[in-house]
């Protein structure tokens, strides 16, 4: 079973979906108990990572988190989840999980497009991911696929922790982490085909540790 973590921060029921027309068995919950006995986590959010820490603090959830990270249980962030995995978020001045080192930054609006045309911020829309390194996710997903996108701040994580890049405006980190703790800031689940089979990957990847186990 692959747990969603529940910290009410928006975007559990989209990928609850998704990962039932995988026919992935999963739960929405925040309970330690079923934190601990799920293969993988998924750390999803939409809105702002102040919010975000805010629901994390005040429920003790934070700690939950961390305890399960530093244990190697695999887990996914998504979106503000892929956020606050590091140290700090200009969005509402926020400390955050500080498990990546690095910040999430907002973007410049003067910034231009590959037509020299300033970028519109929020970045919403479909857009590519550039690997820097291998990464299971991305197993059998073909190299050009669109993926869809929609946030103010990017992740600026330690460069050893890049491990994909999106062209908005500036190259930013799409994908950060390491081996078995990865986070996107694309929602696979809102991606269609290659969003989907990112999602079965992660979860052939829980599958294979537990199994290692």
């Amino acid at each position: 079973m692959l747990a969603i973590f529940d910290y009410k921060a928006g975007n559990q029921t989209s990928v609850h979906r998704a990962l039932e027309h995988l026919d992935i068995p999963n739960r929405i919950t925040n309970d330690p108990e079923l934190l601990n006995a799920a293969q993988g986590i998924i750390f999803p959010g939409v809105g702002a990572a102040g919010q975000a820490m805010d629901e994390l603090h005040s429920a003790g959830l934070d700690e939950v988190i961390k305890s399960l990270i530093w244990q190697n249980k695999p887990v996914l962030g998504i979106c503000v989840g892929c956020q606050i995995l590091l140290d700090y978020s200009e969005e509402n001045d926020t400390r955050a999980l500080k498990i990546i080192p690095g910040e999430c930054r907002l973007f410049n609006p003067s910034w231009t497009d590959y037509e020299n045309v300033p970028i519109r911020v929020p970045h919403m829309g479909w857009n590519q991911v550039e690997l820097r390194q291998e990464c299971e996710l991305f197993a059998g997903i073909d190299p050009d696929a669109d993926f869809y996108f929609v946030h103010s701040y990017y992740p600026a994580p330690r460069e050893e922790y890049v491990i994909g890049t999106t062209r908005y405006g500036i190259d930013f980190c799409s994908v950060h982490g390491r081996r078995g703790l990865w986070a996107v800031q694309f929602h696979p689940e809102k991606s269609g085909r290659p969003g989907l089979k990112l999602l079965r990957n992660f979860n052939t990847f829980c599958q294979e540790a537990a199994d290692a186990q």
